[in-house]
């Protein structure tokens, strides 16, 4: 299962994947995925409290590790790819630093009281971010326990790095944004942007595009925001499909920024173009649940999407 890197994306390439390779390890909801940064590799966890570790060139299963007794969900490689951080679904709140080819856990981040529900490593460092609904965000360093900042919110915060690992975005109770420069972030947010409170669902998932120019916000509800990194002026509402478990469904990025991907709980992938706000397909891959986690692989012309299977699609049209 070669993926091919030399092509471009477009509305046809798009519209040609299919589904190459379904993996059905899993016996509960895969609940959160996420690339190496090199896009060799694929982590996910679910929750049946396996990991698993998938190589993507040659479409292959690695590994699975088992968190039995804390659970997992959340999880992220460092810049490491034998190493991941993730959050904890039983006996507390700890963040847990594991070392994927031996199952050794390398450190424990504690300090949140409740369900850490966002989790972002800095694409330029050894350090990461979460946001939990005891309506903090602290700010760690892999080398240390012991929390290296702590901001405190009116409401539950989603978080995400810029590509630069210069500055972080904090979304508020789904009505605000807050800009944080990492290097004064006890100084407070240098710019707030305040959009029209969610009526009919929750902020669920930050995501600033590869260029740095939009932040993409998933929610748990049947919308998806995007809005201008620098302004706070909403761009594009991308709706149409179908959430209605409540779930928080992932919306993500294309690596060119031009597209954008989002899980459905019809068990179908939908795609828009970011710039239009236009729907480009709905790609069916026959998921027999809802599908919680799609990402584009960084590197390679590759996508996968993932409910209690995992997915892995590739293009199948050549572009002219």
């Amino acid at each position: 299962m070669s993926a091919v890197v030399k092509m471009k994306l477009t509305d046809s390439v798009v519209r040609s994947f299919k589904v190459a390779k379904v993996f059905r390890e899993n016996t509960d909801k895969i609940n959160a995925i996420d690339y190496s940064s090199n896009g060799e590799m694929l982590i996910s966890c679910s929750e049946d409290d396996q990991i698993v570790l998938f190589d993507c060139e040659k479409g292959t299963q690695i590994r699975t590790v088992n968190s039995k007794k804390y659970g997992v969900d959340l999880i992220h490689f460092t810049h490491a790819n034998n190493t991941a951080i993730h959050s904890s679904t039983k006996v507390d709140d700890t963040i847990r630093y594991l070392s994927l080819h031996d199952n050794k856990y390398l450190r424990y981040f504690p300090g949140h009281t409740k369900k850490v529900i966002s989790l972002n490593i800095s694409p330029v460092e050894d350090t990461f971010l979460s946001g939990s609904l005891d309506k903090t965000l602290r700010l760690w360093d892999l080398r240390s326990p012991n929390c290296q900042g702590v901001m405190h919110l009116n409401g539950r915060p989603v978080a995400a790095y810029d590509p630069e690992g210069l500055i972080f975005a904090a979304g508020v109770n789904s009505e605000s944004i807050k800009l944080y420069d990492l290097r004064s972030f006890d100084k407070g947010p240098f710019v707030t942007f305040k959009l029209n409170q969610e009526k009919e669902c929750d902020w669920t998932g930050l995501k600033f595009s590869r260029d740095g120019k939009t932040i993409l916000i998933s929610t748990n509800g049947s919308i998806i925001r995007l809005i201008d990194a620098f302004h706070g002026t909403p761009l594009q509402t991308f709706t149409g499909h179908l959430n209605n478990k409540g779930i928080p469904i992932e919306a993500s990025f294309s690596p060119d920024s031009q597209f954008i991907f989002s899980g459905s709980t019809d068990g179908r992938v939908h795609v828009w173009n970011a710039d239009t706000g236009y729907k480009i397909c709905v790609l069916n891959g026959d998921h027999p649940g809802p599908i919680q986690c799609v990402q584009f692989n960084p590197k390679f012309m590759m996508l996968a999407s993932a409910c209690t299977n995992m997915a892995f699609w590739l293009p199948t049209a050549e572009d002219s």
